[in-house]
């Protein structure tokens, strides 16, 4: 009797998962994956933000730690009016900087466009408005000389702004006067450094630029996946939204509070200064990264020659990143002309370029051109803010302070040269 043959039946094979589509993977495996990434973008030289932000962590560290008063409401205040000015004008430099040359005169420049104001509005009765503006216009001015002289007549950038840097000198003595001193009495002009937003103002703010970031960061994302490019995960780009939303909301909260010295005086609200600034970082972010203009910057930057062969006015692109930085000097000039509520001959002098080159150094722009955000303008001026506002609550000097000031700024440019040199190493650059 023969056996009968009984086929077992197969079971059918499992579909083949295709590829996942970009920002449809798991949030840990999402998060894993951009940390390595963000990992070896680091070993490889591209630093970034980093170091400004582990060293302003380690600073308010010890300041908090060594000087509890650090962290009061009136002295929290007091970092963002202290740092205004010096942000602003890093703000201009970084400009200069990306094309891999220097403005010296960034610091006096901002002292004869707010001299130019003083004398329009105390001497002349102009409106405020008419007074900002010729201040504008100066600084505009003076871009465009330094721009003329640097790109068209070809002299390098440390001798002409070096001249400039002594020349501005002597324009704001003979505006002001030796030994003289303009009061600023203009309400407008007075409130922006010491006036504040009502307390439903700075929440209103809080939203508009939590809810900004999100939809721009929302917005690139789904473009970017549209068009069939790489895009960050989603859970990326949450917590991204997610980080800001907090450190925001913890900072109109810490400024809400009030810091008012006495029960008679009121005193709350996020620094009018704060708005100015905040509309200044994304006006010039924009262009640097969203526009043709700003990607004709950094190709200058990396390499002018190559540049000017693909048909980039290199010329153009010199002289309008000297007016842009001038003009920045100006409103720098504003900002410390209110909050010192006067101009005197020494206005822009001291340590405004030490610390505004600073500030942009130390942030990660880059010395040698081609790599810089407007970002580091930001993280630098609060770098130095919070060491000139810490070793100030510890008692120290002003030669201490210019000592500390200069060795995170030589750290800094180690920093830059470092990750230059790696990055070349691992074919990054």
């Amino acid at each position: 009797m023969s056996a009968t043959h009984v086929e077992t039946p197969v079971s059918p094979e499992p579909a083949t998962a295709g590829p996942t589509p970009p920002g449809t993977q798991p949030a840990a495996a999402g998060l894993l994956d951009y940390g390595r990434e963000y990992l070896s973008r680091v070993r490889g030289g591209d630093m970034g933000a980093l170091p400004a932000i582990l060293g302003l962590i380690v600073l308010c560290t010890v300041f908090g730690i060594m000087r509890p008063r650090f962290f009061s409401a009136i002295n929290f205040a007091n970092l963002f009016t202290q740092g205004a000015t010096t942000t602003v004008i890093a703000m201009g430099l970084i400009f200069v900087l990306l094309l891999g040359e220097i403005d010296l005169s960034a610091g006096f420049a901002s002292g004869v466009c707010a001299a130019v104001m003083a004398v329009l509005v105390a001497e002349h009765g102009s409106p405020w408005w008419v007074a900002v503006l010729a201040a504008i216009g100066t600084g505009i001015a003076i871009g465009l000389l330094l721009g003329f002289l640097v790109a068209r007549v070809g002299i390098p950038s440390f001798v002409v702004t070096l001249a400039a840097f002594l020349a501005f000198q002597g324009v704001v003595l003979i505006i002001i006067g030796e030994g003289g001193n303009i009061s600023i009495r203009d309400e407008t002009i007075r409130a922006i450094q010491n006036k504040n937003l009502p307390v439903y103002g700075g929440w209103i703010l809080f939203a508009v630029v939590v809810l900004g970031f999100a939809a721009v960061q929302l917005n690139g994302s789904i473009r970017r996946r549209r068009a069939g490019l790489e895009a960050d995960p989603l859970s990326i780009v949450a917590l991204r939204i997610g980080v800001l939303a907090v450190l925001a909301g913890l900072t109109v909260y810490a400024l809400n509070l009030e810091r008012g010295r006495t029960a008679a005086v009121s005193l709350k609200g996020v620094p009018n200064v704060v708005p100015l600034v905040l509309v200044l970082f994304v006006v010039w972010t924009y262009v640097l990264t969203r526009t043709s203009y700003g990607r004709h910057v950094y190709a200058v930057g990396g390499n002018a020659e190559a540049a000017r062969r693909a048909g980039i006015n290199v010329v153009g692109i010199r002289i309008s990143c000297f007016v842009i930085c001038s003009s920045m000097a100006a409103i720098g000039g504003i900002i410390a002309a209110s909050r010192a509520t006067s101009v005197d001959p020494n206005a822009g002098g001291s340590n405004t370029l030490l610390y505004a080159v600073g500030a942009a150094v130390i942030g990660g722009t880059s010395l040698f051109g081609g790599k810089g955000r407007i970002l580091d303008a930001v993280l630098g001026g609060a770098v130095i803010a919070v060491i000139d506002n810490g070793m100030g609550l510890m008692g120290y000097s002003a030669g201490v302070k210019f000592v500390v000031t200069g060795v995170f700024l030589a750290l800094a440019a180690s920093v830059d040269a470092l990750s230059r040199r790696r990055a070349a190493a691992t074919g990054r650059l």
